[in-house]
């Protein structure tokens, strides 16, 4: 449920975002800086939390280690879309780029970020 709901966000703010004429690799990570704000709490709480976790600095730099390849990779892949396909392709590529990317990033976050 957190997955989907930061996946809608990332993918909302996006589509926004280049709508109103932002180059789609800026929008990208605007979205997936939405997602992480949001990613970061509600998943060190619910996902995988437990009624003791603490989300201080040592897992923020972990799962900060996980997102930065992780938006270099979407990125890339979102823009090479863009660039080849045209945006309104890019709107329909990016949920399922991010899909893909989100099993690496809740494998890692599980054994790990939130670990």
């Amino acid at each position: 449920m957190v997955g989907l709901g930061l996946l809608t966000a990332d993918w909302a703010v996006f589509v926004v975002l280049t709508a109103l004429g932002t180059p789609a690799p800026v929008a990208n990570v605007l979205g997936r800086i939405t997602g992480a704000l949001l990613g970061f709490w509600a998943n060190g709480r619910f996902t995988f939390g437990t009624p003791d976790t603490r989300l201080g600095p040592h897992r923020f730099l972990r799962f900060l280690a996980m997102w930065l390849p992780l938006t270099a990779l979407s990125t890339l892949l979102v823009t090479a879309v863009e660039a080849k396909l045209g945006l309104q392709m890019a709107w329909l590529a990016k949920p399922a780029v991010e899909a893909c990317l989100a099993v690496i990033s809740f494998v890692v976050s599980r054994h790990w970020v939130y670990r």
